[in-house]
């Protein structure tokens, strides 16, 4: 196996994604910070270097075939081998059955399901070739179904049988797959969907812990390090699982 080993991470200018590609610096990664906007990648890869560590802006539309495959060109031939894929892009665009547009439910599902398809389509002949590889994608407790959310939900049920299937045709080669199913964590995202339901985000925050067991909200550091064990030699025997990171248990 070639001496360096990059991670890229999708989604990674801010919330769950920036605090994974920080952690899987830590780690000891050469780290692709991958988002729609290159520009909005920079406070993320200061803060790694600023660390010591090694991170790369690409600015890519993971839901763009083209725009794929030259972003894991550029990171190969800056950073080395990308031998660890994290599929956190994501959006939302909210709405009731009866309200979503056809739109709301294809620009959802393009980025969450055709991005990560995409990308460890793009990714996984490096992994195959370097006998190594940790593909870990972001579903959500949202899986299981939420009111507003029959587009996000879909991707992220859909992601979960991705997942499993990656890591039925991946595993001989040394290669795992896993899904990370965050409940509610303190980030952007939350904070807009806070506001669809016109909820000041401090008391949406209250709320929401209220129903945890642990009594607090999730932040994005909580994720990040279970995708930094995820990834790590040591988790080469944990494949095609789905953990939910939520504070208590969800069936």
């Amino acid at each position: 196996m070639s001496n360096i080993r990059a991670a890229v991470v999708t989604g990674a200018a801010r919330g769950i994604g920036a605090a994974t590609a920080r952690r899987l610096a830590k780690d000891g990664y050469a780290v692709a910070v991958v988002d729609l906007d290159e520009a909005a990648c920079a406070a993320t890869v200061e803060a790694i270097t600023a660390e010591g560590g090694r991170a790369l802006a690409v600015g890519a539309d993971v839901s763009d075939a083209g725009q794929v495959e030259a972003a894991i060109a550029r990171i190969s031939a800056e950073l080395g081998a990308p031998v660890v894929l994290v599929n956190n892009a994501g959006i939302i665009r909210d709405n009731l059955i009866f309200k979503m547009t056809v739109a709301d439910w294809d620009a959802v599902v393009n980025v969450h399901l055709r991005g990560a398809f995409l990308m460890t389509k793009a990714c996984q002949a490096f992994m195959t070739a370097e006998k190594f590889g940790r593909i870990v994608n972001l579903s959500s407790s949202s899986a299981q179904g939420n009111r507003g959310q029959a587009n996000y939900s879909a991707a992220k049920a859909g992601l979960q049988g991705f997942t499993k299937t990656l890591a039925i045709e991946l595993g001989k080669f040394g290669v795992t797959a896993n899904a990370v199913a965050p409940g509610f964590i303190q980030t952007d995202m939350t904070a807009a969907t806070a506001a669809r339901v016109g909820v000041p985000f401090e008391d949406f925050i209250k709320g929401a812990a209220a129903q945890i067991p642990v009594a607090r909200v999730g932040q994005p550091d909580d994720i990040a390090a279970t995708i930094s064990f995820l990834c790590s030699d040591e988790a080469g025997f944990v494949s095609g699982q789905v953990i939910y990171v939520a504070g208590g248990p969800l069936d």
